[in-house]
């Protein structure tokens, strides 16, 4: 069977563009391949066109501003995961359209079709409080209960992303004063975060009692399971999920609706900005590429807000306030306008 132009493009898009030119992650890959998957199945049961059928030629402004309405309508997506399937679509005819100048006008209108506008998300964290209280609920007796203990406390301490955690190789992990974690980060960054003494502890305890000490076990993953593979993104919401569970039904602590193992990122950059580190600091060792996106912690903290605003109209405030009822020219002309 013949190839159709958009299965080249596509493929070349996906295999090549993507991960040697852009270097992106296997993750922001799949998502954009996810998009192009339900773009396919849109066409296929919507359109009557089989996706070897597929060209260029047919796909056109109504047929994307079609996808992503059938996206909301029919399969119930969020304002949020319709711009990010039609960001995806906008990219890839960045990529196409140097390729066929013939069809430009069509390519700019495909990317004149506008994101929606949305709300921000508030950011989820954790108090102290509520942190301490899920920290106490692994059975430091077993070894599961000490594994899920030295997750919850790195996953915190180092305020990496969940993908970055279960990534980690033991030779990333130094242990000897100063106690550091290597972190690989989007776009293949590199990042050298610091560790407090008792997470460096509770890594010296379990590399010991997981028998990951020698050479040979260096390239290991840190966290795995009973089949000695890496855990997934999905096994560590489950450990999450487990002992949040148990800290709503002792009523020990004030907790946010949903907590996701980027709330505890979170709460590590809001504790960081409370103890007023500077937000340059706080973007390094999150790994931000730029202050703006750390500025969001800035500005969901009331507490910063407010010493700040305190700081700022300081001067202004003064002691002994006016006398005003003394004014005896200011009290008749009030008293002339209730008349």
């Amino acid at each position: 069977m013949k190839t159709t132009d958009f299965a080249r493009y596509l493929t070349d898009y996906l295999s090549i563009h993507l991960p040697g030119q852009r270097n992106l992650s296997t993750h922001t890959i799949a998502s954009y391949r996810d998009t192009f998957k339900l773009l396919l199945i849109f066409c296929q049961h919507e359109k009557g066109i089989s996706p070897e059928r597929l060209t260029m030629n047919r796909i056109d402004n109504n047929l994307v501003d079609a996808f992503v309405t059938w996206l909301e309508t029919t399969r119930k997506c969020s304002i949020s995961t319709r711009n990010q399937r039609l960001a995806a679509i906008h990219a890839f005819f960045r990529y196409v359209q140097a390729e066929t100048p013939e069809r430009l006008l069509m390519h700019q209108r495909i990317l004149a079709i506008p994101l929606k506008k949305t709300g921000k998300p508030t950011v989820s964290y954790l108090t102290p409080e509520a942190l301490q209280c899920i920290l106490k609920q692994p059975d430091r007796t077993t070894p599961a209960g000490r594994r899920d203990l030295l997750l919850l406390t790195l996953l915190y301490d180092s305020g990496m992303r969940v993908n970055e955690l279960i990534n980690l190789l033991v030779r990333n992990i130094r242990v000897a004063q100063p106690a550091t974690v290597t972190i690989m980060g989007k776009g293949q960054k590199v990042r050298h975060v610091p560790l407090m003494s008792r997470t460096a502890s509770l890594l010296t305890d379990y590399l010991q009692e997981r028998r990951l000490t020698d050479i040979h076990k260096f390239d290991h993953p840190l966290f795995f399971n009973s089949r000695n593979q890496k855990l997934t993104r999905a096994g560590v919401s489950y450990i999450i999920d487990k002992y949040v569970e148990l800290v709503r039904k002792q009523n020990t602590g004030s907790l946010p609706d949903k907590i996701s193992p980027h709330v505890f990122r979170h709460t590590k950059a809001m504790h960081l900005l409370q103890a007023n580190v500077n937000l340059v600091y706080i973007r390094d060792f999150l790994g931000h590429a730029s202050i703006t996106t750390t500025e969001i912690y800035a500005r969901a903290d009331d507490q910063v807000k407010r010493r700040a605003l305190e700081k700022a109209y300081s001067p202004m405030v003064i002691d002994d306030l006016p006398a005003w009822h003394d004014d005896k020219s200011l009290m008749k002309w009030l008293q002339s306008l209730c008349r």
